[in-house]
């Protein structure tokens, strides 16, 4: 639906400082070689008050992704996830694979918007998806 200029002036300013994503303390380490090494993202340093409850952060341009640790057990596998848009969609499969990654595939095509699905270490969905 069209909104009306009185509509859109009522809307918040939002943008997406950060995306939190949550592992169990035992795929802490796991989870931290997902994202820095495989995924090769560039962590940055938590502030002060943060540093004592473990994960990390990392910096993807604008936007920051927090790995936090949380306890749950038995959590079921969701669709929720967080997408990443990467330059060459291919080579980002070969190098999931290449460091032991499933591949999930897209079971939801959507014509022109190329992507898979990967999980990380503490089963959170991830959609890679090839940038326009």
């Amino acid at each position: 639906r069209i909104q009306r200029a009185d509509e859109r002036a009522k809307e918040m300013n939002a943008g997406i400082h950060h995306v939190n994503v949550t592992v169990p303390k035992s795929l802490e380490d796991a989870a931290k070689h997902f994202y820095g090494i495989v995924m090769g993202l560039e962590e940055v340093p938590k502030p002060e008050s943060s540093r004592g409850r473990g994960g990390a952060w990392y910096q993807l341009g604008p936007v920051q992704l927090h790995l936090s640790i949380e306890s749950f057990a038995d959590a079921p596998l969701s669709k929720r996830h967080v997408c990443y848009t990467v330059a060459d969609l291919a080579a980002a499969e070969e190098r999931f694979r290449s460091a032991g990654v499933e591949i999930i595939p897209d079971d939801q095509p959507t014509p022109g918007w190329s992507r898979f699905y990967v999980r990380d270490p503490g089963g959170n969905r991830l959609e890679i998806a090839q940038a326009s």
